[in-house]
């Protein structure tokens, strides 16, 4: 019988040996078949797979004769600039997330009344069933809330009466109760990691009806309750930065794939989180913390030059993780700027003011400053190098208290709106499963019988 499940036991090691020693597939082979490896091109365009209005990024434009030029990042959700949507909702000084929900499944910005009978809806959907924090949550807690999270929406299922009808109305009633469901899922989740984990106190506060999500997120997610109003409005601008970023992110690709398989709405977003799970995804934001804060316990930040030099090392694999990476910096479709982390570093840079850390966001654009010239010089790149929105999405929410454990379930809270904006999308102009094509290269071998092996 076996006593532990996570040994790496001799014999596997072995049989994981065997399998990379059978492994014959190199770089070279993807050029002389012409694949588009991880579904881009050689100059790192995405493959077109499917057709979106949900939204859109720009990031090159063509010059007058024709040829493509790299632009300001440009981001749109159901054709309006993200920029007007956030300069129209601070501009009124109001949250501005259930309005960019409300745009993304509807293709239309809502009236006042609209908007208030929405925001109505999705606080009557805040809640979860009888006992399921008790029994999903508490008797079985997890050390990832992201795995947490995911093993939560699947167990939704079992409440449903109609968990496999993927009619438009009922697709649309489980995605509202999943936007309004996710924050309670992420911090009640990590409440419970908390508590059993790591001895702290455990307390479970419900939301309250007259908040909207981010200002519900903080309040139950702290013990006193209590948030600024800048806290509340800097976590809501991060909630519709993060909302939507196109069909072919890799999560959002994952919701087109499997709902094209005909699948219920909580295996398709389940298989989403896995998706953002993984740290080249949504799980960024914390590698760059991480990395800033090995630097400040391995350099004095204070001195630019030993800055310049840690990023260097950074990239020739000598420190940090030793990846070769300086995270936050650098996007598969921006080049020149990212309009996301445009918006949210001035942001961030208020909240630095009120939190009085405005050494560390100094810090920040110091690395911003540097960090593009060196990845150009030590990679030889032509394609242009900014900073990303992961680059201060992770500031912002070290700034407002949020443990890392969270980053990623509250990208997930935002995200799960474009998700849900594109099952519908997918269900909706439903045509043929997704299936692309591999190529074997693997050689006719003949079967040999066991006894002559």
């Amino acid at each position: 019988m076996i006593t532990n499940y996570s040994e790496i036991t001799p014999y596997i090691k072995e049989l994981a040996e065997r399998s990379n020693g059978n492994n014959h597939i190199v770089a070279q082979m993807y050029l002389e078949h012409d694949v588009k490896r991880g579904l881009r091109d050689l100059n790192g365009n995405g493959v077109v797979a499917g057709l979106t209005e949900v939204s859109c990024i720009e990031a090159k434009k063509r010059d007058e004769n024709g040829n493509e030029v790299p632009c300001e990042g440009q981001l749109y959700y159901r054709g309006i600039n993200v920029r007007d949507i956030v300069r129209g909702f601070l501009r009124e000084n109001r949250p501005g997330f259930e309005e960019t929900v409300y745009l993304l499944l509807f293709s239309e910005l809502p009236s006042k009344n609209e908007l208030e009978h929405f925001c109505t809806q999705l606080s009557l959907y805040r809640s979860l069933p009888p006992s399921f924090v008790r029994d999903l949550i508490l008797k079985a807690p997890g050390k990832d809330m992201m795995n947490i999270l995911s093993r939560s929406v699947l167990a939704l299922y079992a409440y449903d009466e109609n968990p496999d009808d993927i009619s438009t109305p009922n697709v649309l009633r489980q995605c509202l109760q999943l936007i309004a469901m996710f924050p309670l899922l992420s911090v009640y989740s990590y409440q419970s990691y908390q508590h059993y984990h790591n001895g702290k106190s455990l307390f479970i506060h419900f939301p309250k009806p007259e908040l909207g999500t981010a200002a519900n997120l903080l309040y139950i997610l702290r013990e006193n309750g209590e948030y600024s109003p800048l806290e509340a409005k800097l976590l809501d601008l991060a909630l519709v930065l993060h909302a939507e970023h196109g069909g072919g992110n890799n999560s959002t690709f994952t919701t087109h794939v499997v709902t094209s398989s005909g699948t219920d709405t909580y295996s398709a977003v389940s298989a989403a989180l896995g998706s953002l799970k993984g740290p080249r995804h949504g799980g960024a934001n914390i590698k760059v913390m991480q990395m800033f804060d090995d630097m400040k316990a391995s350099i004095d930040t204070a001195d630019k030059a030993q800055v310049k030099d840690y990023l260097v090392r950074l990239l020739d694999k000598e420190a940090f993780d030793r990846a070769g990476l300086i995270y936050g910096m650098g996007h598969a479709v921006y080049s020149i700027s990212d309009p996301r982390a445009d918006i949210l570093k001035e942001s961030a840079k208020r909240l630095s003011v009120e939190k009085g850390m405005e050494e560390e966001f100094s810090l920040y654009e110091t690395v911003a400053s540097l960090a593009p010239e060196i990845i150009a010089e030590k990679r030889k790149m032509y394609k242009g190098v900014s900073a990303n929105v992961d680059f201060y999405s992770g500031m912002v929410y070290k700034m407002l208290g949020l443990p890392y454990e969270l980053f990623t379930p509250i990208f997930a809270v935002a995200r799960i709106a474009g998700w849900s904006a594109h099952r519908m999308e997918e269900i909706q102009n439903a045509g043929k499963i997704i299936r692309p094509s591999y190529i074997s290269v693997k050689e006719s071998v003949p079967y040999v019988p066991l006894a002559d092996r």
